[in-house]
This record gives C-alpha cells, sequence and structure tokens, in this order.
C-alpha cells in the first residue's frame, strides 16, 4: 500500500514537472476591419525533453458557447469547419503536411464580418501532459459611410421667415459610434439622431436647420465626422432662390438745367436673375425723350424740368416682383461740391487762384497807401503830443500850460484881385496898427495865403531872406525874447516851458 502511494506521489510530480515547461503563446487582443484580413498567432512552446503533440484545436467562444473553427492532427491532416471554410487558413504550410509540424498554428481571417468578432481559443492536447490552451479577443470594425446633402436641390426663401433644414450629413453603419459636428458661418442649429443597428453598427444623423434668405445663398456648410482618430470632412453649398432686391442707380442729386447724358440703371441681386425690368413714372408718363434699353433709362438732350418726378422699377424673376423708387429733383444751377457737377479745369483752378491772389494784393496795396495818405495829410495840417517850440510859428499847435488855443480870427480885409492874365497876387492886407508886409512877391502858391498857420518843416522849404508873411492880427503887446505867450494871455519865460 505504502508503495502504491509512493509511485502516485513520483508521477503527479513528473507531471507537474512537464507541464511547467510548456505553454501556449497568444496575443492577448487582435482587431480589423470588416472586409480587411487579420492573423491570430498561436505558438506552442514545448518541454525538454519535448511532449507528444496529439491534436490543435481552433474554437470560437461567444456567450458561453463554444464553436469549433479549425484542426490539426498528425494523422488525419488539417480541417476548417463551415461557415469559416472559406475564410480561415493556418499560415504555416508545415501544418498542412502529410506529416504536420504543429508548433506554430497561427490562422488567418480574409474578409472580416461582423459576426466574426468574439473570443478565439487555441488548445493543444499533448501526451502526457494533457490540454494546454490560450485565448484572444478579437474586435471587428466598420467604417461607416458619410455623405452629407442638401434636403432640397433649391431652397426657396419664404417671406414666412420660417426655419427649415437645409443640409443633413450622415455616418451610416459605424462601428464604434461617430461623432458629427458642423462648420459654418451660417447661423443656425443643428439636430443630431442616433440608430443602432441589429448587426451592432449605428448611424448618426444630423440636420442643420436655418431660416433661408439672401444672405445664406452660396454660404458653405461642412460636416465633419470623427470617427475614431479620423476626421472626415465633406461640404455643400446652399442655392436659396429669393425675390429681387432692387436699387435704382444714377441720380446724384445734382440734376441741374442743360446738364448733359444722365440716366437712371435699375439694378437687382436675385436667384434666380431677374427677367423682366418695367419703368413706369408716378403721376404721370415718362418723358418722351425717354430711350429704354434693358434696365436703364437713357434721358436724350439737355436736362430740363421736364425730368423731374418719382420714377419706380419693378424687378421680376421666378420667385416674384419687387420694386425700387427714386426721386428725381431738378435744380436751376449745378451744386459744385457734389458728384454730379461740371467739372472744372486743372488750369482753371490754377488761374483763377492767380488772379484771386493779385486782386487780394492789390487791394491790400491799396488799402495800405490810403491809411499812408490820410496819416501823412493829418500830420501835415496839425501837429500834436510835442511841446516843442521850434516846431511852430506864429502860435500854431498846443500851450503847454494845457487847452486848445483859439485861433486867432482871419482879418476882414483880406481881398484877392480879379483874375488876369498876369500873375495871381493877393491885396495888401491892412490893419489897425498900421502893419503892412513889403515887397511880397509870391511865385503862385495861393493856397498859403489861405492857411492862418503851418508847420516850421514847410517854413524852412521856403526862403524868408525874400519872404515876409503879412498877416495882420489884433495888437499884441511886446514880449521879450526869452518869454512865450499863453493862451489865457500870460507868458513864461522859455527856460519853463522846456522844464
Amino acid at each position: 500500500m505504502a508503495m502504491r502511494a509512493g509511485i502516485w506521489i513520483f508521477l503527479v510530480a513528473l507531471h507537474v514537472q512537464a507541464g511547467n515547461g510548456q505553454m501556449v503563446q497568444m496575443d492577448s487582443s487582435k482587431s480589423g476591419f470588416v472586409g480587411s484580413q487579420v492573423e491570430l498567432r498561436c505558438i506552442f512552446i514545448n518541454s525538454n525533453p519535448p511532449v507528444k503533440i496529439s491534436q490543435v484545436t481552433w474554437q470560437k467562444l461567444l456567450n458561453g458557447t463554444k464553436q469549433n473553427v479549425a484542426i490539426a492532427n498528425p494523422a488525419l491532416g488539417v480541417s476548417v469547419l463551415p461557415p469559416f471554410k472559406e475564410r480561415v487558413t493556418f499560415k504555416q504550410a508545415a501544418v498542412r503536411h502529410r506529416t504536420p509540424s504543429l508548433e506554430d498554428t497561427t490562422i488567418v481571417f480574409s474578409n472580416l464580418q461582423l459576426s466574426d468578432e468574439a473570443a478565439y481559443i487555441c488548445e493543444y492536447t499533448t501526451f502526457p501532459a494533457g490540454n494546454r490552451e490560450n485565448m484572444v479577443n478579437l474586435t471587428v470594425f466598420a467604417r461607416p459611410m458619410t455623405r452629407m446633402t442638401l434636403t432640397t436641390p433649391t431652397i426657396v426663401a419664404r417671406a414666412t421667415k420660417r426655419k427649415m433644414t437645409v443640409a443633413t450629413c450622415m455616418s451610416a453603419n459605424g462601428k464604434p459610434t461617430s461623432v458629427i459636428k458642423w462648420d459654418t458661418r451660417l447661423k443656425g442649429e443643428a439636430t443630431f439622431q442616433e440608430t443602432r443597428n441589429q448587426n451592432g453598427t449605428v448611424t448618426v444623423r444630423s440636420n442643420y436647420v436655418v431660416v433661408p434668405s439672401r444672405e445664406t445663398h452660396k454660404q458653405k456648410l461642412t460636416c465633419i465626422v470623427t470617427y475614431r482618430s479620423e476626421r472626415i470632412t465633406d461640404s455643400v453649398v446652399l442655392n436659396v432662390q429669393y425675390e429681387p432686391e432692387v436699387k435704382i442707380d444714377g441720380f446724384d442729386g445734382n440734376w441741374y438745367l442743360k446738364r448733359p447724358d444722365v440716366q437712371l440703371t435699375c439694378r437687382a441681386d436675385a436667384n434666380p436673375p431677374v427677367t423682366i425690368y418695367q419703368w413706369k413714372l408716378l403721376n404721370g408718363s415718362l418723358p418722351s425723350n425717354v430711350e429704354i434699353k434693358n434696365n436703364t433709362l437713357f434721358f436724350k438732350g439737355p436736362v430740363t424740368y421736364d425730368l423731374a418726378g418719382t420714377y419706380v422699377c419693378d424687378a421680376t424673376n421666378g420667385i416674384g416682383t419687387r420694386p425700387a423708387v427714386v426721386d428725381v429733383n431738378i435744380t436751376e444751377f449745378p451744386n459744385n461740391s457734389l458728384p454730379g457737377g461740371p467739372e472744372i479745369p486743372q488750369e482753371q483752378h490754377n488761374t483763377g487762384a492767380i488772379i484771386g491772389g493779385a486782386v487780394v494784393g492789390v487791394a491790400l496795396l491799396g488799402v495800405a497807401a490810403i491809411l499812408l495818405f490820410v496819416f501823412l495829410r493829418r500830420r501835415q495840417r496839425t501837429f500834436k503830443g510835442d511841446y516843442s517850440t521850434k516846431k511852430h510859428v506864429f502860435g500854431n499847435g498846443y500851450s503847454k500850460a494845457g487847452g486848445l488855443p483859439v485861433h486867432p480870427p482871419m482879418p476882414k480885409n483880406l481881398q484877392y484881385p480879379d483874375d488876369s492874365d498876369d500873375e495871381k497876387k493877393p491885396a495888401q492886407i491892412g490893419g489897425p496898427s498900421g502893419f503892412e508886409a513889403s515887397e511880397r512877391e509870391f511865385d503862385g502858391e495861393q493856397e498859403d495865403l489861405k492857411r492862418p498857420y503851418f508847420t516850421v518843416d514847410e517854413v524852412e522849404s521856403r526862403d524868408y531872406d525874400e519872404r515876409t508873411l503879412a498877416f495882420q492880427y489884433d495888437p499884441q503887446p511886446e514880449i521879450a525874447d526869452d518869454m512865450i505867450s499863453q493862451t489865457d494871455g500870460s507868458v513864461i519865460s522859455k527856460k519853463e516851458w522846456y522844464v
């Protein structure tokens, strides 16, 4: 009994030692896309001394159930079972020999299908060590079909300004799930919807909603689909139809009488393009000198008052009709500050500037001459601001004592003889004092006889050695040479005067 127990322990120890030297090498996980090819590696590490491999079996493990895929037997050969028979093969040709080598039993999956996703077991049957196995998880990805489409080929902008879906972006039958984003300048909103299919894929759909208008026409919408680490983009350009946006060009606010070559042009932004332009004048008919060509009114001849009025242009396309209005008024003279005023050549500008400068210069010189003349005349007739007696003769000017001097009255017996052919001479002046001028002869300067006083400058210009003055005044008391009379009748010395 004891001998039997010892033998049993020896056999168990031998089995454990043999088991410790044997293993099955496999990858923990593998992946591939639908339709692609993938290898599932399986290599047997034998012991020393090696054990005998009796059979290798590949099995699919799904939801706790095993399904044989392929079998390799040294005596019976290789067998691949349906439904894998057309898509699974052993990678090493030695396995397929009559006497196969089974240390490397890697299999190759071709044309992967979503249903291939599962755990796969590679099991070695050996003698006397028993079974050795390992497992790999196979993941199958499905690349989505991505497309972007317009909701309708043509989008019409309505006056109701209601929202509508203009474009759709879809990522269909993808595994794992995709993420959709929009890239556009349009102000709108996106909606998203996910649908899980029976084969394990997911379809993602996103709609972009806007209010169609003229501004949305020709705007670009880009859909960005992120699938795993990939970015897939697709774009569309919106085709939005809308009524014409109309305006009238040509009236610059400066239509004046006799202005030539004026016209009005009706311009419209529309999709589809405008096909009909119609002109009319409110409260009347178009002028007789108007010629209509396409979208333009040409006014023949110069501008007249008949051209004034309110002009209307109606533009029509396949969506609708819209008007534009302009009020034309006619002025008698042009406004040169406006664009429509007559152009003045640069030479005329320069000439005008030169003439204007010359006129201003002449005017300034004239004013200066007048002021200088007035100043000199006043200076010649009177003297102010200097009390020096050397500048005065016969009581001219002001006295130092203050107050304006009373001018001596003109002699009543100052007479002039009648005109004759001879040189005009003044008559002798006599007075109560009997004072007379002797041998007075004048060279026709009669104006001096009419002046009661004059300045020293004038006196110095004459030769008083040959001439004397014959004015007669009321008798005045004799005054010493060093005394000066005042207007109040008093006298002061020259020393006091110059103090």
